[in-house]
């Protein structure tokens, strides 16, 4: 064996040792809130499919319509000859919906994420290095791209618009000035302070770029998310949305400077049809999918009152997003799997993706669960709560 694969292995084992090793597991979707593993049914409560739309019939229909019609691949990077007229009309009626001038298409959120951050942050195109100020619990992603523009981040604390303002106020004169946040932590399920943070970058003349992967189609007016005033949206179609790919909304300029430098978009292959097609269907439905929205939202809360009942941690989750917080690895894993022997497929999150001594259950809910299935989730971990041990621990 080579030398490099010995500190790899080396890595393995000390994540074996923490109950960190992660591992991938073969899932066979079955309906939009259950799937089969290894023959066995369960009820799906780790996805991100928040209304359903991964299954519903027009958005299969359309989908398949799209790659009847056009074919399976896109064949090229929008720049050459992968950019058919269904970007420019998906790109319109997206720009619509989220109340901005222009949209553009990415290939995926983590991309998108990294790809225009960094671009947006070119310290040789803004001619001075940008001070860019985000939440410290941003996803992964928004880390990336501020890492790849090499830039620093001034980091506030977790939804603290109050020292997100000391934090701008700290810019060098002439600096450039960003902030960064998502609308819905997608660990915590807590939503950003984003009217304060609005009025804070029209005061300071920063960019507001907000991350609205886990608010739009699920929250918002007609499911339009919740970075309304934010100068720069970032999101994605693989979450409420039912399919795949992401988006960047803001103004004409932005989008066309991002056409010219955006690496992900640029040297990406265009996405291919069938995926055009399950983005466009799942956008015309968004308006009228309001109560499968408050449905979501019932579940949820119930969900958090009953587990707050028992004295288990949910953080300041107020979203379809609740983190069932116990604290150790080990109590994580152990109520995860003692959730699938009963059918209920959640899955335990611990650290690097959170904190340290914040490990936890995310339980995700859909408008496709029904009342018994939460009810039936609900008596289960009542159950093994007298049996594993668990740390009453809330989110910081």
């Amino acid at each position: 064996m080579k030398q490099v694969e010995e500190s790899y292995k080396a890595f393995l084992a000390e994540c074996h040792a923490k109950n960190l090793q992660r591992h991938l597991c073969d899932v066979e979707p079955v309906t939009a809130a259950k799937i089969r593993v290894k023959g066995q049914l369960f009820v799906n409560f780790a996805s991100n499919d928040y209304l359903g739309l991964a299954h519903h019939p027009a958005v299969i229909e359309a989908s398949s319509q799209y790659a009847k019609d056009y074919g399976a691949g896109s064949s090229a990077s929008r720049l050459v000859t992968g950019n058919s007229h269904q970007f420019t009309e998906i790109e319109e009626k997206l720009a619509a919906l989220k109340g901005a001038e222009a949209a553009l298409i990415m290939a995926s959120g983590y991309q998108a994420n990294g790809a225009v951050l960094e671009a947006l942050f070119d310290k040789r195109i803004l001619k001075a290095a940008p001070h860019v100020v985000a939440d410290r619990l941003n996803h992964a992603s928004m880390h990336f791209g501020c890492k790849a523009a090499g830039v620093r981040q001034f980091r506030y604390h977790h939804l603290d618009a109050a020292q997100c303002r000391e934090k701008l106020e700290q810019a060098e004169p002439g600096a450039p000035k960003f902030i960064l946040t998502e609308t819905v932590f997608s660990m915590d399920g807590d939503v950003a302070p984003i009217k304060d943070l609005v009025g804070m970058a029209s005061a300071y003349d920063a960019c507001l770029i907000a991350d609205d992967a886990h608010g739009f189609g699920v929250l918002g007016k007609g499911g339009r998310g919740l970075a309304e005033g934010a100068d720069i949206t970032i999101g994605t179609f693989s979450k409420a949305m039912g399919s795949f790919g992401a988006y960047v909304a803001g103004s004409r300029g932005v989008i066309d400077y991002l056409i010219q430098r955006c690496g992900g978009l640029i040297y990406s292959t265009a996405l291919p049809p069938a995926t055009l097609g399950a983005i466009s269907a799942a956008i015309d439905l968004l308006p009228g999918l309001d109560e499968a929205r408050a449905k979501v939202a019932s579940h949820a809360a119930r969900f958090r009152q009953e587990m707050q009942a028992l004295g288990l941690g949910t953080g300041k989750s107020e979203t379809q997003i609740v983190p069932l917080i116990v604290g150790k690895a080990e109590a994580a894993l152990a109520l995860s799997n003692s959730l699938r022997d009963k059918g209920f497929w959640v899955t335990a999150i611990r650290p690097p993706t959170v904190p340290e001594g914040t490990s936890r259950l995310r339980v995700a809910f859909s408008a496709a669960h029904s009342d018994d299935e939460v009810a039936d989730l609900i008596a289960v971990i009542k159950s093994a709560r007298e049996h594993i041990d668990l740390e009453q621990t809330e989110a910081g």
